[in-house]
């Protein structure tokens, strides 16, 4: 099972690891912070035992309140953050060429597989550095970036957050925001609705002329967490030709919420769901690796596989389990990314 893995935190959890080691007062030492046997959900070992074909690397961009955990220290300015993240990545880049590659487009990723070496898609979580101005999405594809999730928890200049509060929940995108997706459209960056309110996913599928993404979003029949999609989501997802990525946190794979297991039957249910829904053209994974925590049946990306027949006991034929675990997403970084 040759997966791409639209979503993890592997990122932000080995800069934010050396820097609370180090001081934060150098910012751009990365010393330690290698990917190869880091002790992470996601690193290179890992991913080449799992038969990885690409992973999205997101750059989550880390909560300003949350750097109190680290002895107090005032926050890094999100440009600084970023340049250190980037630098872990790239670091893992220049350091096993054999293991791991950049990857841009799906021609990329496609490439770097038939020479032995898995992907590395550089995507961005929050779009909070944007900071309400189109040069910065442009710098941001310059720099490689191919995904932004437009929200994380906190309303932002693209708009409103997922909620459990209704009134926000109706809330949608900024006039800011409105531009902004279409100017992602026409760059390059795909659309990715994973953290958006619900009203702010349908102002996203009224705007796009092309697929847009949910990287990490389960099914909210299955589970009512406010993450997941609805049946008219998907339902419109499909349509739009666009995917929503296999979640493997316990919150959003079970009915009740609190459930700390995460099983490769649950997982596979919500898979199920997706393609009667959605279609199987719309689904994909989305692990959250390293954001997520729980009793993880499939506890780090070396395990994909066990997905396989999970899959198969909820009537995935072979091919469809290969759309699912990376064709789906080739096809829509084709039809999204210049």
């Amino acid at each position: 099972m040759n997966v791409i893995d639209m979503h993890c935190d592997t990122l932000m959890n080995r800069y934010l690891t050396v820097r609370n080691k180090l001081g934060f007062e150098c910012p751009d030492n990365i010393e330690g912070a290698d990917l190869l046997d880091s002790d992470t959900m996601v690193n290179l070992r890992y991913l080449q035992k799992g038969g990885a074909m690409a992973q999205f690397f997101a750059i989550f961009m880390y909560p300003k309140e949350n750097y109190r955990k680290y002895n107090h220290v005032e926050p890094l300015p999100d440009e600084v953050y970023i340049a250190g993240c980037i630098k872990v990545f790239e670091e893992a880049l220049a350091t096993y060429p054999e293991m791991i590659a950049s990857a841009r487009t799906a021609d990329d990723i496609c490439r770097n597989f038939a020479e032995g070496k898995v992907s590395g898609v550089l995507t961005m979580e929050d779009g909070r550095a944007v900071d309400g101005k189109l040069d910065n999405l442009k710098r941001y594809y310059d720099m490689g970036i191919r995904a932004i999730s437009l929200t994380w928890n906190h309303f932002n200049c693209f708009g409103a957050p997922t909620s459990r509060d209704s009134n926000i929940m109706r809330q949608g995108l900024t006039p800011f925001g409105k531009d902004a997706v279409a100017y992602m459209q026409e760059l390059g960056i795909m659309v990715d609705v994973s953290h958006l309110s619900d009203g702010g996913f349908y102002d996203v599928a009224e705007i796009c002329k092309k697929p847009f993404i949910a990287t990490h979003s389960n099914c909210r029949a299955l589970s009512p967490h406010q993450r997941n999609l609805t049946d008219d989501m998907l339902k419109i997802l499909g349509n739009a030709g666009g995917v929503a990525g296999l979640n493997f946190g316990p919150e959003f794979l079970n009915a009740d919420v609190t459930c700390k297991d995460s099983t490769v039957a649950t997982i596979a249910s919500h898979a199920r769901h997706m393609a009667d829904v959605g279609g199987i053209a719309c689904v994909a994974i989305g692990t959250d690796f390293d954001g997520i925590h729980g009793n993880m049946e499939i506890p780090n990306c070396s395990q994909m596989p066990l997905l396989v027949d999970a899959l198969k006991a909820v009537g995935f034929s072979e091919n469809e389990i290969d759309q699912i675990a990376n064709k789906n997403v080739l096809r829509v970084m084709k039809d999204t990314i210049c």
